[in-house]
Parts: structure tokens; C-alpha cells; sequence
């Protein structure tokens, strides 16, 4: 051994942290001082098979033997080809393979495996293989395709006006929110484990329902509303008159979906001839309404776990919270940041 080594041995063994490093770095100088295997055993508490096998190991391949790179266990049973036929095997539909079912059990998976795959495994080892690659056990999901022609054109107007709000005027999401009736709703909370908070059962409801027409001003982030018996084009026309009377000056350019009303004839003329645009949302694409983030939270903080006796007492809680958010509202820029509906391919029958 050359002097440089044996003082570079010394040095990791000052420094080790590593205790399986930390030894062999030390059998090897004991070596070197002409001590025997077993001399060596004894003072390290290691075998002599284990202070030859350094002993070798280290003539053979120099310090890089004083960390081997174990690896233990017994080599894969399926390659990266039967692991990825069994996750294409079980994303199809056992009925498009001819077999009597329409959804898989891992027990029915591991039996057509064996029988039309020849891969003979356990539901364990399918379950484990699954797992790693990233496919889970989901409840499937509804979806509407998008058929409006103008879609692009719609959905690139909207995200305009909320990047770059026109000077002219002032952008303003509206929608409708409901109905609102009186019954237990469900919800989350803290409580004692095993002891969640009960709710009444209700089969029937005779006190009817309410409606709230909600808009957001995306100038300010404040929410302005109106409580109502219907939703029809009458109240939907006077609240883009209260809109027009709060904001008397400049253009209004109001978001909305394409609801009925929405579209009547005398809303249309109305908001024509006193300066206000309806920007329509395309089909089945009421989401790129800003407001529905909006009624989100109007939901989730107001009406989960709750049951309200009578509708005013109902709408005093969504009005005290919408009051409440409205002292901390900000204006709202830049709907939609790095989604997907910003890429150019983005095709709208995959919301």
C-alpha cells in the first residue's frame, strides 16, 4: 500500500459516519500492519469471511469497496413489459374484453391474467404493481361536451376582459344562485372522534325556495346581490338595472351564462340601449365565469352543515358573510393562471 493511501485510509476513518464505511476503512490498515484475518475478526466483531472478503474486495477495486452498493433481494419477477400490460389490462372495460361484468375486483383481474395473459401473480403483487405506476381505484366522472362553433372565440373574449380590464368601463360576473330551500344540510367539522354531529331527516318541504342573483366586480372583488322568489328574465333584468344605477358611468360588460333569461329579448334590448354588453360564456362552459369560484365559497362557508328555520334566517347568514368578504375583497386580475384552458390545443369536450 502506498503511503498516500494509508494516510487517506486514516483520514476516513476520522470522518466516517457511515459505520459500515467506518470499518472496512479499518480492516484494511490492520491488514496492511500484518495482523491475521482472525486478529482482525476479533477486534472489528466481524467474521473471517467478511475481513477476507474486504481484504479482496479492496485490492480489486481500491476506496470504491469501502462503500458497496449492496443489492439485496431477489430480482423483479415481471419486467417493465408485463407490468405495463397489466396496467393496460386493467384500464379497459372487462366487458370490451368479452367477459360477463363491467367493473374489475382484483381477484377477476388476477384470474383473466392468468388465463389470457400468462401472467400468473397475486392480488398483492397486482395491487403493489398498480400502485407504482400510478393507477389508483377512482369513482369515474361526468363531463359535458362543449358543441358551441364559437368556443375558442367566446372563451378568448372572456379571458381578455379579465387579463385586461377596458378602460371604458368595468367588468362584471353575474349568475344566479340556488335554489335556496330549508333542509339539513350535510357537512364537516371538528368533533370527537367516533362522534360526528347528527342532522335532522326531512322528507318533506313546504316553506318553497328562494333564489339570489349574485355579481362580482372584478374592478374591486366586491359582491353585490338580491334575494328573490323567482329567476326569471323580469328579475334578471332588474338587477342589470340596479347594476346600471350603481355604476352610472362608462360601459358595463356583464359575464353571464346561457341560461334562458339571460337571453330574452327585452333584456337584450334593454342593456343595448343603455350601454351594457352580455358576454356569454360558451356552452356547458358556465365555469369560466368567475363568480362560480365565488358561490364556491358562498356554499361551503354558509350552507354545509347547516339547518336554517326559515329563509330570512337563511339569507341573514349569507348576507353577513358575504358582507364579511367584501371588507376583504382585492380586485381580481388574471382568471385561470397557468390552466390548461390557456394552451391553444385545448379542446373544450375535456372539461
Amino acid at each position: 500500500m502506498e503511503p498516500g493511501e494509508a494516510q487517506r485510509l486514516v483520514k476516513i476513518t476520522w470522518s466516517a459516519r457511515d459505520r459500515v464505511r467506518l470499518r472496512r476503512s479499518g480492516i484494511v490498515p490492520a491488514s496492511v500492519q500484518g495482523r491475521s484475518a482472525g486478529e482482525i475478526a476479533v477486534m472489528f466483531a466481524a467474521t473471517e469471511g467478511y475481513v477476507r472478503e474486504v481484504i479482496h474486495a479492496f485490492d480489486d477495486s481500491g476506496f470504491a469497496a469501502l462503500s458497496p452498493k449492496w443489492r439485496g433481494g431477489r430480482p423483479a419477477k415481471f419486467g417493465p413489459a408485463a407490468r405495463n400490460q397489466i396496467c393496460r389490462i386493467a384500464a379497459c372495460k372487462p366487458a370490451e374484453l368479452g367477459l360477463p361484468f363491467t367493473t374489475w375486483s382484483l381477484s377477476k383481474l388476477v384470474g383473466y391474467l392468468a388465463g389470457h395473459a400468462w401472467i400468473r401473480a397475486s392480488t398483492e403483487t397486482v395491487r403493489q404493481i398498480l400502485r407504482k405506476a400510478g393507477v389508483s381505484w377512482q369513482a369515474t366522472k361526468t363531463w359535458k361536451a362543449g358543441k358551441d362553433p364559437d368556443f375558442v372565440a367566446k372563451k378568448i373574449r372572456i379571458l381578455d376582459l379579465c387579463d385586461h380590464p377596458p378602460a371604458d368601463g368595468r367588468v362584471i360576473c353575474v349568475d344566479e344562485f340556488g335554489p335556496l330551500n330549508l333542509q339539513p344540510r350535510p357537512g364537516r367539522g371538528w368533533f370527537p372522534r367516533g362522534r360526528p354531529a347528527r342532522s335532522r331527516a326531512t322528507y318533506t318541504r313546504t316553506k318553497g325556495i328562494r333564489h339570489m342573483f349574485g355579481a362580482l366586480d372584478l374592478a374591486t372583488g366586491q359582491m353585490s346581490y338580491r334575494f328573490r322568489d323567482r329567476k326569471r328574465w323580469p328579475q334578471f333584468l332588474d338587477f342589470c338595472k340596479q347594476h346600471r344605477r350603481r355604476f352610472p358611468a362608462g360601459k358595463l360588460y356583464l359575464v353571464c351564462d346561457n341560461y334562458g333569461p339571460h337571453a330574452k329579448a327585452e333584456v337584450a334590448a334593454w342593456c343595448a340601449a343603455n350601454d351594457i354588453e352580455l358576454v356569454y360564456t360558451p356552452t356547458h362552459a358556465s365555469w369560466l365565469n368567475w363568480i362560480e369560484c365565488e358561490f364556491t365559497a358562498v356554499r361551503y362557508f354558509t350552507l354545509d352543515g347547516s339547518d336554517y328555520p326559515s329563509h330570512a334566517t337563511q339569507e341573514t347568514a349569507i348576507t353577513g358573510y358575504l358582507r364579511r368578504r367584501n371588507r376583504h375583497s382585492h380586485p381580481k386580475h388574471h382568471s385561470a393562471v397557468n390552466s390548461k384552458i390557456r394552451r391553444p390545443d385545448y379542446l373544450p369536450n375535456v372539461a
